[in-house]
């Protein structure tokens, strides 16, 4: 840095790192979970749809753990920070960065909605649109400005041929 007050810092700002946004999140649906009552119980008649809450569960969840762990490894093979509040050295386009500009977010999404699902804990399906509107204007907001100011017409051209989630 020159000492110029004016020019911004080499990164994008978030207002807290995505893992904990979501975490915090989904620990407190889960908490108001145990609060309010379990929910659909085994020996309910509604067994088919424990069951089911059970498969879509886990499948979620092994679905967003197989998209955050190739954007992980996108990432780290384009030698860029994982961390959104370390510099970015790279625009990554590979792996699922074809399809999504976001797949480490997608991914912490369907996790935490497998998790969600899984536990049966209405509440915090309640608060996954929260979790995606601060995820939206305090974090990916954020970066794009970022990632525009440093990679100019190389991140604009990413940005109208992928999409931001899918």
């Amino acid at each position: 840095m020159t000492g110029d007050a004016s020019e911004a810092p080499d990164n994008p700002g978030v207002i807290a790192p995505p893992p904990l946004i979501y975490a915090s999140a989904l620990a407190v649906g889960l908490v108001t979970r145990g609060m309010v009552g379990r929910g659909v119980s085994r020996n309910a008649p509604a067994y088919p749809v424990f069951f089911l809450s059970r498969v879509l569960g886990w499948l979620l969840i092994v679905v967003g753990v197989g998209i955050g762990a190739l954007g992980f490894r996108e990432m780290r093979r384009a030698g860029t920070n994982v961390d959104p509040r370390e510099p970015t050295t790279a625009i990554v386009t590979e792996g699922p960065y074809r399809f999504t500009r976001n797949p480490l977010y997608l991914g912490m999404t369907l996790i935490y909605s497998g998790i969600a699902v899984r536990a049966n804990a209405f509440p915090a399906v309640l608060l996954l649109p929260a979790v995606l509107f601060v995820m939206q204007r305090g974090v990916i907001e954020r970066e794009e400005r970022y990632l525009e100011r440093k990679f100019g017409d190389e991140y604009l051209r990413y940005k109208t041929r992928v999409r931001r989630w899918l």
